[in-house]
């Protein structure tokens, strides 16, 4: 059910709310696996008695608070809003001054039920096609020559919480590249990376090569209304309905809209939390719950929708990532292993610091080498097969070094010493969480640890 919003019909509700008062039930009719229940009961519990806490005493009028501990859980939209903020912080710090290109990947809706019984196969596969579309045009003589960077970031659903399996990407919009024995940045053409329907198409072949051999080492699981899918007719089948086609494999590239920062900060939104956060819950019925949704077919206008609690759960559950699954990867010289020696190699590269002196130094280029790299003929729309080759062994990571002449190198390093949870509340939000709410004056000082699932009387404060 969907009705315009109505800012008057809005209450305090909260994730936690719902698994608290309709997880057992659900668990009881439907099951769930191991990591939807540690999801369930994570969240539930997040900043309550069953995970303890701590009580503290303003030092000045003997007022007493009891904050209760995070549960600290990937997924949980109430806790490590901090984490979000050092992952941001970092990330910004890494931006380099050129311009950036936001690319979406999206997989077709009839792989979904595939994906639902092999989550982590299927996203690994995304990231691999994603990444070796993104690197193949970018080695492409004709186009960029060189080595691109990019950073990826998996989103599993849509405004309505449903599953809709795409990846995000912030890459810069050039390459390293190596002319005549010298590495020199060559930026894309303004406004503009790659033809988006190459990049589907290419996308496309890389993802069902990719599936395929899956396939043949039975890497992949077919249940329920997809267990005839096991049989290689019946996947053949599938194959041929998914052949690459611009309405079904769906590439976005354009430029942030607020840049670089803009695009980083939108992504920012879900690094700690999946799929909906309590600022989209509107009520909770103990049978219902309504939430606000975006409707991109109806100029964005934001609504409600209202499911049962049940199918709201089972929807959400869909979402919650294999244990250890890392959803933010890094490609190409923005690797973990080079970035920060390739972050100063290009900032060293670009026009702005051509006249500073430049010592001799060693960098790691690359830490991927090129893969399904191969010339692409530019001017005609369709890619032959030839060109589409992607073996999995040239996926291996490599390092490369190159000698840079006449060039200053600092390697860039983001970190920097570690802020307190209280000095990063009182940058970012204002927020002094160690001055008493009562006096104003005092300061806040630990007295007592309350034991996880302890009934906790405060002990009277002595002022004598």
């Amino acid at each position: 059910m969907c009705t315009e919003i109505d800012k008057q019909s809005r209450r305090s509700v909260e994730l936690a709310d719902l698994f608290a008062q309709s997880g057992e039930t659900y668990i009881a009719q439907h099951g769930v696996s191991t990591i939807q229940y540690k999801a369930i009961t994570a969240i539930s519990s997040c900043r309550t008695a069953k995970l303890g806490g701590h009580v503290s005493c303003c030092n000045h009028c003997g007022a007493l608070e009891i904050a209760y501990n995070s549960c600290r859980y990937r997924h949980c939209p109430k806790c490590q809003a901090p984490k979000k903020v050092r992952w941001l912080d970092a990330r910004k710090a890494e931006v380099l001054p050129v311009p950036y290109f936001h690319v979406v990947f999206t997989l077709p809706h009839e792989l979904n039920p595939i994906a639902a019984y092999n989550q982590e196969t299927i996203y690994n596969i995304l990231f691999k096609a994603a990444w070796g579309t993104v690197n193949t045009l970018g080695h492409d003589k004709k186009r960029l020559n060189g080595q691109m960077g990019m950073m990826g970031f998996l989103h599993t659903w849509n405004q309505q919480v449903n599953r809709h399996i795409h990846l995000h990407c912030m890459v810069p919009a050039g390459a390293i590249c190596n002319a005549d024995g010298k590495l020199q940045w060559n930026p894309s053409k303004k406004d503009y990376l790659f033809p988006v329907n190459v990049m589907a198409k290419l996308f496309s072949k890389l993802f069902l090569t990719e599936l395929t051999k899956a396939f043949k080492n039975n890497e992949l699981v077919f249940k329920g209304s997809i267990a005839h899918l096991a049989k290689e007719s019946e996947f053949m089948k599938l194959k041929l309905q998914l052949k690459p086609r611009p309405k079904t494999w769906n590439v976005y590239a354009k430029e942030p809209f607020n840049g670089a920062d803009g695009g980083m900060e939108y992504l920012a939104r879900y690094f700690t939390k999946t799929a909906i956060g309590n600022e989209r819950l509107i009520s909770f019925n103990e049978q219902q719950i309504t939430f606000k949704w975006r409707d991109s077919r109806d100029n964005n206008q934001t609504k409600l929708m209202t499911l049962e609690a049940h199918e709201f759960i089972r929807r959400y559950l869909s979402h919650i990532l294999p244990h250890g699954f890392m959803r933010v990867r890094y490609f190409g010289f923005l690797a973990n292993s080079v970035k920060a020696k390739n972050i100063a190699l290009i900032r060293s590269l670009l026009p702005a610091h051509e006249t500073q002196p430049a010592p001799t130094e060693t960098v790691i280029l690359e830490s991927v080498p090129k893969a399904g790299a191969i010339a692409l003929d530019t001017t005609n729309p369709s890619i032959s097969q030839e060109s589409l080759k992607f073996e999995q062994s040239q996926l291996h990571p490599l390092s490369c070094e190159m000698q840079i002449n006449n060039t200053s190198v600092t390697p860039f390093s983001a970190e920097k010493k570690t802020e307190s949870i209280a000095e990063l509340m009182k940058r970012v939000v204002g927020v002094d969480i160690t001055l008493c709410k009562h006096c104003k004056i005092g300061r806040l000082e630990k007295i007592q640890t309350i034991l996880p699932g302890s009934l906790f009387l405060p002990t009277p404060w002595d002022t004598s």
